[in-house]
């Protein structure tokens, strides 16, 4: 073979080797232009999602009460602002960067959806014991109102009772008597005062020794007495009495008269009556002497 045809299948060769090469600097150059333009866009997508993580950490750390927790989800979300900063400062070209990032991103994907769940089962926790105090409060309001009424209804019941058991004083009569016993008929000549009543019969009252006292009040409301303190408690007070009785009760019907022995002035006027037994009234009656 000649010189001339060895230099033109070198030439040749050169040319199918150059030609190779500049296709696969081409082709390689284009997956390169590729690769960044997807490295961009997977960085973009990153940079979008870290932000969205420390937003979402903002979010949860409003929703809970609890300090402890607050501090861990304050930890995560400083732990993503970080790695988001690192994340802007990358080179799209720098692959290893771009996926240790990625990966951290999965990782804090994890960790915020932890948080995500203990945080709504610690809010359902929240809101079932929300409902539950509400029921019990509910509940101790209703009850507290049953035993309100109930001692209501207890006091009007002993109330009744104490009424029922009470000493009842009828026909109560009043007659001014002369030095002979018999019915004055002037005011100047009466000597004596007989009050006369019947103590009716009630099987509820309670039986044994009780005491009656009398109160005899002139026209000007003062009341008869022999010692000013001859007195009986009633309704916080004391008040005077003109007559005091004892009687033996059985829970029968019984007939007591009493007697007053004039020996002060007595104006012509009228004049009531009361009789008291236990702190209580029991009758009353009035009268007018001339």
């Amino acid at each position: 073979m000649d010189k001339s045809k060895k230099l033109i299948i070198v030439i040749i060769l050169l040319i199918v080797i150059i030609g190779g090469v500049s296709f696969y600097a081409f082709h390689q150059a284009k997956e390169n232009k590729e690769m960044t333009e997807l490295f961009n866009i997977e960085k973009e997508e990153m940079e979008n999602e870290y932000t969205t993580f420390a937003t979402q950490y903002d979010e949860l750390q409003v929703q809970i009460n609890n300090d402890s927790l607050r501090e861990k989800l304050e930890s995560e979300k400083l732990k993503t602002q970080r790695l988001l900063e690192e994340l802007r400062q990358v080179k799209t070209s720098n692959a290893v960067e771009i996926t240790r990032l990625k990966k951290e991103l999965k990782t804090v994907r994890a960790v915020l959806r932890s948080y995500v769940i203990q945080i709504d089962s610690l809010n359902r926790l929240n809101e079932a014991l929300t409902t539950e105090n509400k029921e019990v409060k509910q509940k101790y309001s209703e009850a507290t109102r049953q035993i309100t009424n109930l001692s209501k209804e207890k006091k009007n019941l002993n109330e009744k009772v104490t009424l029922a058991a009470q000493l009842d004083a009828t026909a109560i009569t009043v007659m001014p008597k002369n030095k002979r016993g018999k019915e004055a008929k002037k005011v100047k000549d009466v000597k004596k005062i007989a009050v006369g009543f019947t103590i009716v019969k009630n099987i509820t009252a309670k039986t044994g020794e009780r005491t009656l006292y009398i109160r005899i009040a002139k026209p000007d409301n003062d009341v008869l007495t022999k010692n000013a303190s001859n007195t009986f408690p009633y309704e916080n007070r004391e008040l005077t009495y003109s007559i005091k009785k004892y009687i033996e009760y059985s829970g029968e019907e019984q007939n007591i008269t009493v007697y007053w022995d004039v020996e002060e002035y007595l104006p012509a006027g009228t004049y009531h009556v009361y009789i008291f037994a236990d702190g209580t009234m029991i009758g009353q009656q009035s009268f007018t002497m001339k």
